[in-house]
Order: structure tokens, then sequence, then C-alpha cells
């Protein structure tokens, strides 16, 4: 939990006063980020309808911006003191960063340059560019937010979310540079995974059978059955494999600063982890029987490849540590009336 002292000092302010002005400085970084993120709305909204090389976990950025505060908000105080102007100007500049940066991006040719260099570096994905530096840009500025906000405490109460942001961006890079499963150790997972996806549609009746795409070498699987027939080759973004790596991030910067024993926590990141695991291997399942009945290039196919299946796994990543805490919460509650009975009758 955030624990930062307040630097607030004037005397001469209301009690009342005082409270709003310290609600407000709180506040200060989460709307630092919404407001660029309303204008990128208002930009591109196509852009937050995918949640692979889009910015739908933008939204899931601020939600765990929004979940810090909620967890942290009886212990966390500002740290700007509004009698220090120099301090407040920097302040206040930092704030408007992130909605300048998009000024910058749609106005000011930033975007145009990034993709023209990206092409000129050899980069396959280009135009993917500057929606990753977005990320990484995003999770700097929200550091460099919250350290001037609430200090070193205050920027390790923040890591999640500046973690997560961060992660999204570096893994869209890798695939902007090392496309169609070229990053070996990210695709290291995928054939097995390809393989208990082959099993469970084997289960629903279908026929799989699992090679390799001569061209690219990545796991080809070729599924048949009532609805249809389709194949695809299946690279780490398919498979689901960044879900996985933002649900350990996530699952570790989490039960880290949970005050549960080590046994506990790693019973809870391997749980979840199985569960992130097994919803990856039904992505892919679901994927093929939309392909076989839609047809592998059909807008139905494109829905659940870049939207609906990552959301699947999503969810789940940012609603564990909810689930953490409720049932730590209900452990605490069973403890207290186990001893309560126990102390009723000694």
């Amino acid at each position: 939990m955030v624990n930062v002292m307040c630097g607030m000092n004037s005397d001469s302010a209301s009690p009342k006063n005082k409270d709003y002005s310290s609600t407000l400085l709180k506040l200060l970084p989460i709307i630092a980020f919404a407001v660029p993120l309303g204008l990128l709305y208002f930009l591109s909204s196509g852009s937050f309808e995918l949640m692979w090389k889009g910015r739908t976990f933008q939204m899931f950025f601020i939600w765990l911006v929004a979940l810090e505060f909620i967890l942290s908000w009886e212990t966390i105080q500002s740290k700007i003191n509004l009698q220090n102007k120099k301090r407040l100007l920097v302040f206040v500049i930092t704030l408007l960063i992130p909605t300048l940066y998009v000024v910058l991006e749609y106005y000011l040719g930033l975007n145009t340059a990034i993709v023209t260099w990206s092409a000129q570096n050899g980069i396959t994905w280009a135009d993917s560019m500057p929606l990753a530096i977005e990320y990484l840009v995003f999770s700097l500025l929200f550091c460099v937010t919250v350290f001037l906000s609430f200090g070193k405490k205050g920027l390790t109460g923040f890591a999640l979310p500046a973690l997560f942001a961060a992660l999204v961006g570096i893994l869209y890079t890798i695939d902007n540079v090392f496309p169609y499963g070229q990053f070996t150790p990210f695709q290291i997972l995928v054939p097995t995974t390809a393989t208990l996806a082959a099993g469970v549609l084997g289960l629903m009746g279908n026929t799989a059978v699992l090679g390799t795409d001569v061209a690219t070498g990545m796991p080809l699987l070729h599924v048949s059955g009532l609805l249809g027939t389709t194949q695809f080759t299946i690279a780490w973004p398919c498979a689901g494999i960044e879900s996985l790596l933002i649900f350990t991030a996530v699952a570790l910067v989490f039960l880290k600063r949970m005050n549960i024993s080590w046994k506990s926590k790693i019973g809870y990141f391997a749980f979840g982890a199985a569960i992130t695991y097994f919803i990856n291997v039904l992505r892919i399942a679901t994927i093929f029987t939309i392909g076989m009945q839609f047809g592998a290039e059909s807008t139905e196919v494109q829905a659940f490849h870049f939207y609906y299946g990552p959301l699947y796994a999503m969810a789940w990543i940012i609603s564990y540590p909810l689930i953490i805490l409720a049932s730590q919460s209900l452990r605490r509650k069973h403890k207290d009336k186990k001893l309560g009975n126990l102390n009723e009758h000694s």
C-alpha cells in the first residue's frame, strides 16, 4: 500500500478547502492520462475496438491506476506544496505532457515520422510502431507524474499500471520487429498450446491435424468438422503468450505487496497462471470453430482474433487481484469466526 507523508502546508485555508485541494491533487495523475485518452478516442475511436495492436489495453491501464487509488486512498498523500511555485510549475507541465504528446502524434506529424523511420530501418510492421512507442511513452510519463506527486514510495505503489503499459509497448515492438513468430523465446510454448487446442477441438467432434508451415516454420493446424474446414498458422500473439507474460508481471507485482505467506503467493500465482494458459488454449479452439463456420478471412474471425480473444484473458488477469483480495477477506472472516467460537467455548 502507498504510504506517503503530505507536503501541503496552508494554515490559512479552511479544513473544507484543504480537503478539496488534497482530493484534487491526489486525482491529478489519473486525470492527466484520462484526458489524452479521451482525445485519442475522438481522433481514432476504432483503435479502442482492438485489443491486439489497439488501444483497449490503455483502458485497462486506467483501470489499474484507479484500482491503486481505491486500495491506497486512505494512506496516499500528495507531496505537492502549493506554496512552492517552481515545483508546482514543473508538476503542471508534467501533467500536460501526455496530452501534448497526442497533439504531436496527430497534428504535428510525429506518427508519420516514426512510421517513416521504422520503414527505413527495415521494421516489417512500421505502421504499428507509433502505437507501441505511445504505450512506452505513457508508461514513462506516468512514472514521472507519480514520482512528482507522491515521491519514491508512491512510485513503488503505482508500479503495477506503469509496468503493464510498458510491457504492452515492449510486446508490440517485439512483434513489429520480429513478425510471424520469429521471436523464438516467445514461440517456444506455442506448439504445446496448439497441441492442447487440437485436443480440445478433437473432443468437440472435429478432426484436427497439427503440422508445420513450410514458409514460416510456425505450427499449422488444419481442422475439419460439421461446421466446415479451416486452417491457420499459429504465432505467439495468436496463442495468447502475451497474456501469459502480462499475467506474470501483474501477478508478481501484486503478490509482492500482499502480506501473506510465500506458500500462499506461490499457490495464487500457479493457479492464476494455469487458468490463463487454459484460457489461451480455449482461445485457439474458439477461433478455429469460428473459422470453420464463417471462413478464415471472415469479419467474425477478425473480430475475435483482434478483440474478443485477447479480451477473455485480460478480463481474467485484471479481475484476479480482486479475486485474491476477496478470498483473503473471506479467509480472515472465517478465521475470526472460528477464533470467536473457540473463545466462547473456553
